[in-house]
């Protein structure tokens, strides 16, 4: 779990990272990097919470 946590905070932190180089820089490939980063971010957010709540459901069976 806590792998899981530290995986999700320094990919939110790098998307940070990248849409400030963004904004401070004007230049489109940050920005772009940003996004993709931050979809992925979302996407290990939601696998972590289904396995949660499959554990959950595992516990209840």
């Amino acid at each position: 779990m806590m792998f899981a946590r530290l995986l999700i905070g320094l990919l939110l932190f790098s998307a940070i990272v990248c849409l400030a180089l963004s904004v401070a820089t004007g230049q489109r490939r940050w920005r772009r990097l940003g996004l993709i980063i931050l979809k992925w971010t979302v996407i290990a957010g939601l696998a972590f919470f289904a396995v949660l709540i499959l554990e959950r459901l595992a516990l209840l069976l």
